[in-house]
């Protein structure tokens, strides 16, 4: 059976981003798309409703071709389970309360049981500070934190 991947929003924004002047961006864009079209297919990929909220956001025509990209993606349901953990993660980590839809990424990556939660948002996500904290709370709760990491790490051979 394939690992299975939460796919955060950052990852689509990666892959839909205008060119720019900023190099790790731009670099960033382009681990992402060689991520994308040559290792996806090796891993059994999920979204929340939380992503396709988030990537409906901004520009129309860019938010229409994000949505597109997720439209056959298999959608894991944000219960009360999942809420009450991404509030323990927000009450009991360093993450600021402004960051409650990253908590729920987190927490859904962790109740679901995937291997990995894919993510650019190096701040609140993969941020090895915080993701010390997460892992603990995890523990307590009973669940084991997915390994959070950006598609440069799980590119493979």
């Amino acid at each position: 059976m394939n690992e299975t991947v939460y796919i955060e929003t950052s990852i689509v924004g990666y892959l839909t981003v205008r060119k720019s002047n900023n190099l790790i961006l731009m670099a960033n864009a382009e681990i992402t798309r060689e991520w994308w079209e040559n290792r996806r297919n090796q891993f059994t990929l999920y979204i929340s409703q939380v992503v396709l909220n988030e990537v409906a956001r901004g520009d129309d025509e860019i938010a229409t071709r994000r949505l597109q990209m997720l439209q056959n993606f298999s959608l894991l349901v944000v219960n009360d389970i999942v809420e009450n953990l991404a509030a323990q993660f927000l009450a009991k980590s360093n993450l600021p309360s402004k960051a409650t839809n990253d908590a729920i990424h987190i927490a859904i990556a962790t109740i679901y049981g995937l291997d990995y939660l894919l993510t650019w948002n190096c701040k609140h996500i993969a941020n090895a500070q915080i993701q010390k904290k997460l892992s603990q709370i995890s523990n307590d709760a009973g669940y084991e934190l997915p390994t959070i990491c950006t598609p440069y790490e799980l590119m493979g051979e």
